[in-house]
């Protein structure tokens, strides 16, 4: 019964304070709980590759690097904002091999899909320690397909892959997703 009256006594006195003071300090108790709760994800901490570890490989320079190699299921979600402001979603889905050579790797598509045909490559790029050095995709245009630089994520213990690529303006969005099979 304390902790409830000690509650309603916070409150009382927060509605004395006048509606902007209340406003405050109920944004800075908000960036408060944000700072308390966002440094425990476990995203946070970024994995440290060592020897040995599953799907891993060890360069010639001793750098360890994830092991794209194999087939992955890969999501392909666009979305297309025209200059009206109206936009367009698409999703499409196809199965990826990656081939990898050094810190090199090349994801053509097995399928093929709306935007990419069969035995296409689809994603390029380079790794470095944990993470992505360059990524690129394709990404359809109306004069064609253009290589575009992107943005890449591996989690999951090297299982899965997020690669978010924007072009052009109007701005046209295209996120993929591969998980390892």
């Amino acid at each position: 019964m304390y902790k409830l009256s000690k509650y309603f006594h916070f409150v009382f006195k927060v509605a004395d304070m006048g509606r902007r003071k209340a406003n405050i300090a109920l944004l800075v108790i908000l960036g408060a709980c944000i700072l308390v709760a966002g440094p425990s994800t476990a995203s946070s901490q970024p994995v440290v590759l060592k020897p040995g570890m599953p799907n891993t490989i060890t360069l010639p320079n001793g750098e360890v690097v994830y092991d794209l190699n194999g087939e992955w299921d890969a999501v392909y979600d666009l979305n297309v904002l025209s200059h009206a402001g109206v936009e367009t979603t698409a999703s499409s889905k196809d199965i990826v091999k990656i081939t990898q050579e050094g810190n090199q790797f090349v994801g053509k598509t097995l399928i093929g899909h709306t935007w990419v045909g069969k035995d296409i490559e689809t994603v390029i790029g380079e790794l470095e320690k944990n993470r992505f050095r360059k990524v690129h995709a394709v990404m359809i245009t109306l004069t064609g397909s253009d290589w575009v630089p992107g943005k890449g994520e591996i989690s999951e213990a090297g299982n899965k892959i997020v690669i978010k690529v924007k072009q052009g303006f109007p701005p046209s969005f295209m996120t993929i997703v591969l998980k390892r099979k």
